[in-house]
């Protein structure tokens, strides 16, 4: 009987004051003096467990989800808004919540951390809270943002040396990172269908291009989404993988990458089971994320993602593959404190 664990989740659904305070924040941008203190933040016990029975744990226990790795909210991470500072103080504050979440159900979710991430700064300035999240936290991932600008991509690729403090520690404390980037502000780009998807497939390609890997062999990133793009495209892929002069995409990538399964339709499942190698794909739903609704076609939910994986004509080994063994694999620090509790 495999876990269910679903690698991609986000507290979309915090308490109302969360939102509050961070409007409060950024209406005081140009009056620093007037910002909020994060003591001014009170959110009890009570009103997270509210927020999760009523939502994020009513949908794991009808569909039979185990365990959350649990993230603050994507489009809040919002990292071109302010500077260093700003963006310093909201990832720790959100980054604690989650780290509250974990704490109140210790079975049902895991912590992982958004950076304070700011265009222009560098990723230095990431590493002291990285380094908080794991240690104090027990974090056993990070959500790296490729596009801090929000749309506008002003960052160099992932394979620039820019990022290589992140990658540094990244390696040290044995931990992944999800591609994810945040809400966008470019009005050409819709931040949850086109610049979250544009950006998974976008990362993929900047792998691609470089030999990033070989710097760093024992990276790994999980490309959110089902990995955009990717897997439609991947005879395309391939072949300017071979315009480039690299290596087959198996040998040259898939040692690192990897994709979930926050794809919201049959067929797109049976295309990403189909075209990528299982060892690289980990289940998830991003519930409660972009797509809430049920889908009137079907009658489930978008977003519960395992009616199709459990649907999908692969083995029973490949499903918990898919479920529970990828997962620990790429979670190593996840997979410790499992076997910790005897699972």
């Amino acid at each position: 009987m495999s876990l269910i664990i679903d690698c991609h989740g986000h507290y979309t659904t915090a308490p109302k004051a969360l939102a509050d305070w961070r409007e409060k924040q950024i209406a005081t941008l140009n009056n620093p003096s007037q910002a909020p203190k994060v003591a001014d933040l009170k959110i009890s016990d009570d009103e997270i467990r509210e927020t999760l029975e009523a939502n994020q744990l009513k949908f794991m226990n009808e569909r039979g989800s185990d365990l959350t790795i649990f993230s603050p909210r994507a489009s809040f991470m919002a990292h071109h808004i302010g500077d260093y500072q700003v963006s310093a103080t909201w990832a720790a504050i959100c980054n604690e919540l989650c780290y509250r979440v974990a704490q109140l159900y210790p079975d049902r979710f895991v912590p992982a951390a958004m950076l304070p991430q700011s265009p222009g700064v560098p990723v230095e300035t990431c590493v002291a809270e990285l380094e908080r999240c794991v240690n104090e936290y027990g974090n056993v991932g990070i959500n790296l943002n490729p596009d801090p600008s929000g749309g506008h991509w002003t960052s160099p690729p992932l394979t620039d040396k820019y990022w290589y403090p992140i990658y540094e520690k990244m390696v040290e404390y044995d931990i992944p990172a999800m591609v994810h980037v945040s809400t966008s502000c470019n009005p050409a780009f819709h931040t949850t269908g086109a610049h979250y998807l544009a950006a998974d497939t976008t990362a993929f390609m900047q792998c691609l291009t470089g030999d990033l890997f070989k710097d760093f062999p024992s990276l790994r990133f999980l490309i959110p989404h089902g990995g955009g793009a990717v897997p439609y495209h991947w005879g395309r892929f391939r072949g300017l993988a071979m315009i480039l002069k690299k290596p087959e995409i198996e040998e040259h990538l898939m040692n690192n990458i990897f994709f979930d399964t926050c794809v919201y339709h049959q067929p797109g499942i049976d295309l990403l089971l189909d075209v990528v190698p299982n060892k690289n794909i980990l289940f998830a739903s991003e519930m409660i994320g972009a797509v809430r609704d049920i889908d009137p076609r079907t009658g489930f939910y978008f977003d519960d993602t395992k009616q199709y994986i459990e649907a999908a004509k692969i083995s029973a080994q490949d499903k918990h593959n898919i479920y529970e063994a990828n997962t620990r694999r790429v979670f190593p620090r996840l997979d410790a404190q499992l076997k910790a509790k005897g699972l």
